[in-house]
């Protein structure tokens, strides 16, 4: 199920949120919830850059204490930066709650975390010490971002699932391109990734489609970037 759009008895246009698929276990539900946080979007660019750090040759040259700094960078940008932004919109009356269930409620998030994107990837790009595909990360999330803010437009595309097909498409990306075995990281990823949309489905109301194309805005943004010679070099 999803939200839907209705008109007000003062005619105005109103949104809410239909009820999440029933018949789930206590249990199940549980767990899909909990699968739900842990990979959480604002939290999957900050595992990404954990597996490149841990990963040669990415960051290679760099001190214990430099990784560390670096991996403070991307979670306060990825993941500390857009829980505020979440936090003080909700305090200010904007959205009627932080886990943002509406469209409407997804569209000043999408600006701000968008506006965090592009400087993360902007900086990464004039900072020659940073491999090429943490640049290509950055601005996969970038553009992902963007077209999920169109894409929530026509529909309330599942952050979940676009953050889950960046995970596929860069783990995959970097499988194929690193002389390393990181083949077990990519059967992980793709596990993963079926889970996190298969809690979705449980509870959360979002459709497949809206999955799906969640899905596909992420691994394609993602896919984009490492194409994009000109803006990662």
């Amino acid at each position: 199920m999803s939200s839907r759009l209705y008109v007000t008895n003062e005619r105005a246009l109103n949104e809410v949120e239909e009820p999440a698929p029933e018949g789930v276990s206590p249990v199940l539900r549980f767990f899909a919830k909990l699968l739900s946080v842990v990979f959480h979007p604002l939290f999957i660019p900050v595992y990404i850059s954990g597996l490149l750090i841990i990963t040669p040759p990415y960051f290679l040259g760099f001190a214990p204490h430099e990784k560390g700094i670096a991996f403070m960078r991307f979670f306060m940008i990825y993941s500390f930066f857009p829980l505020v932004t979440v936090l003080l919109i909700k305090g200010l009356g904007f959205v009627d709650s932080i886990f943002l269930r509406t469209r409407r409620e997804r569209i000043i998030p999408y600006i701000a975390c968008g506006i965090f994107y592009f400087w993360m990837w902007y900086v990464l790009r004039n900072q020659p010490h940073f491999a090429r595909e943490v640049v290509e990360l950055a601005l996969g999330i970038f553009i992902a971002s963007s077209l999920g803010l169109i894409g929530n437009i026509y529909m309330k595309v599942s952050m979940h699932g676009i953050s889950m097909g960046i995970l596929v498409a860069f783990v995959g990306y970097i499988t194929l391109h690193n002389s390393g075995n990181l083949l077990p990281w990519l059967v992980l990823a793709i596990f993963i990734a079926g889970l996190v949309c298969t809690a979705r489905l449980l509870v959360s109301n979002h459709t497949q489609r809206e999955i799906y194309v969640g899905l596909f805005i992420g691994a394609i943004s993602q896919i984009i970037a490492f194409n994009v010679d000109f803006l990662t070099s």
